[in-house]
Formats: C-alpha cells, sequence, structure tokens
C-alpha cells in the first residue's frame, strides 16, 4: 500500500508593513492575530505539522512562548512564497506545503484538509487554491479584492483584480469569485514555481499565482461557500475583535441557555 505524502501547514510571518507594522504581534481578544491563525490550522485533521516562518526574533520568540514550531529565515525573501519555499527546501520529508497567511485568523481548517485531501488524491495536480462568490457584488470592483474565473473542471483560467468577466449584456447575472489568498503545493512544484522570473502578468497585475498559469502551470480552484476575511489594517483587526466578542456572547448565552434546561430536567418533580 502506498504511504501517503506527509502534509505541512507553514505560517510566513514578517514585521514590516508599510501599512500595518508589527501586524503578527496585534493583539485581538488578548492574542496575537498569527497565534490565532495558528490554533486554527492546528485543529486541521491532515496537516502532519505546522510551521511559523519568520526573519523576525521578536516573531519567533513570542511563537516558541505559545508552543509553536518555529523555522527562522532569510530576510532577503520578496514574498511569502519564497519564505515558505526556503523551508520546503530543508524539509524533504514532506511532499505536500500549504502556505497559509498569516492574517486570515479565520482560516477554515476543513478548507486546509481539503487542499491536502486534493493533491493526495489527485498526483497530476501541482497547485490549489481557494475561491468563493462575493457576498456583496460591489466589492468585485475593488482593486483589492482578487477575482478568479475557472473553466469546467474548476482549473483557473485567469486571476485580475480587475471584475472579470466583463458584464457586455447587463442582463445576464454573473457569478463573481474571490480568490482567497491560501496555495496547497506539491514539494516540487514549490520549488520549481520560486526559481521562475515574475512573469509579465504577474507583474502587470501584481499577483504571483499568474507566474504559475503562465508557465503552463494548471491552478486548480476548490469552491467554498465563503472565506475568511484577511486582516489588512488596524481597522480590520478592531472589527474582527468586535465580531469574536460578539460571537464569544452568543456561544457564552447558548451554553447557560443549555446548562439551565439541564438543571431543570434534574430537579426532582414535587407531587
Amino acid at each position: 500500500m502506498k504511504r501517503k505524502a506527509k502534509a505541512v501547514g507553514i505560517i510566513p510571518a514578517r514585521w514590516g508593513s508599510t501599512r500595518f507594522p508589527g501586524k503578527p504581534l496585534y493583539l485581538i481578544g488578548n492574542k496575537p492575530l498569527l497565534r490565532h491563525v495558528w490554533e486554527r490550522c492546528r485543529r486541521a485533521k491532515s496537516l502532519d505539522s505546522v510551521i511559523i516562518a519568520t526573519d523576525d526574533m521578536r516573531i519567533a520568540k513570542a511563537a516558541f512562548s505559545w508552543g509553536a514550531e518555529v523555522a527562522m529565515t532569510s530576510k532577503k525573501h520578496q514574498s511569502g512564497t519564497d519564505r515558505i519555499a526556503e523551508v520546503a527546501r530543508h524539509a524533504a520529508h514532506y511532499g505536500i506545503i500549504i502556505n497559509i497567511q498569516g492574517d486570515e485568523p479565520l482560516i477554515e481548517p476543513r478548507l486546509l484538509d481539503r487542499m491536502v485531501e486534493t493533491l493526495r488524491s489527485n498526483p497530476k495536480m501541482d497547485i490549489v487554491t481557494a475561491a468563493h462568490p462575493f457576498s456583496n457584488q460591489a466589492e468585485a470592483a475593488s482593486p483589492h479584492q482578487v477575482k478568479v474565473i475557472v473553466d469546467h473542471d474548476d482549473n483557473a483560467l485567469y486571476f485580475s483584480r480587475y471584475a472579470i468577466p466583463f458584464p457586455r449584456n447587463r442582463s445576464l447575472p454573473i457569478k463573481y469569485l474571490r480568490h482567497q489568498g491560501v496555495y496547497g503545493f506539491r514539494r516540487k512544484a514549490l520549488l520549481d514555481f520560486v526559481k521562475w522570473k515574475p512573469s509579465s502578468l504577474e507583474r502587470a497585475e501584481s499577483l504571483e499565482q499568474l507566474r504559475a498559469l503562465e508557465n503552463g502551470v494548471k491552478v486548480h480552484v476548490l469552491l467554498t461557500n465563503h472565506g475568511s476575511p484577511g486582516v489588512d489594517t488596524p481597522a480590520d483587526a478592531k472589527a474582527l475583535e468586535r465580531k469574536l466578542a460578539r460571537a464569544k456572547r452568543v456561544e457564552a448565552a447558548v451554553s447557560a441557555a443549555v446548562n439551565r434546561k439541564s438543571q431543570q430536567k434534574r430537579r426532582p418533580s414535587k407531587r
């Protein structure tokens, strides 16, 4: 019986950010943003390991303190993909590498499992990612939201910051798909990817996934009902904190109601 390829989730994390310096350690609900992401990844059943890849000792020390496995990487990397490739290069026992954004604290563990399972069951597939319909069609017009269109086999035809496809016939409904920046790579595909020079389409759109398409590599897109919001600014972090606080209050109220009902059932009936 053929052994399953081992899978690792790698979370690239850097301190420097033009809009949000120190973002990985920003506290949300008294817990660093990066720790929220790491804990969600740890719930994925198909990942054999979860590693935080960073070039900053502040991030490394914090991650060590909550028990995370950390890989120190070069400061010269231009992207998170380059950073995880350095880790993968020294970890040949992992055949599948999942690149997880360090600013998506609500990443779905089940999505990570789907990515691993898809690569394990399709040996000819090299790269997978994810997308979901926009909840608000107006957001599709924003250049900050990356769109993707797929073929009948759910392979990516193109990624763009532009709202694709163009609605020439405005009477026809269009289902715009928001790309979620999480990727699953077969190890060789990842190491090949970072060797290629940035492509012309990649430079035009500032989207590195277009490098794979221009080099003839198919990118399979897993379609989901909804995605997880990223944290790009301090305002995003505040909004997420309020959302988590509301969810916690609801959870507490439900738990209290269940406890009351249980206590009522245990009370002896009066005769």
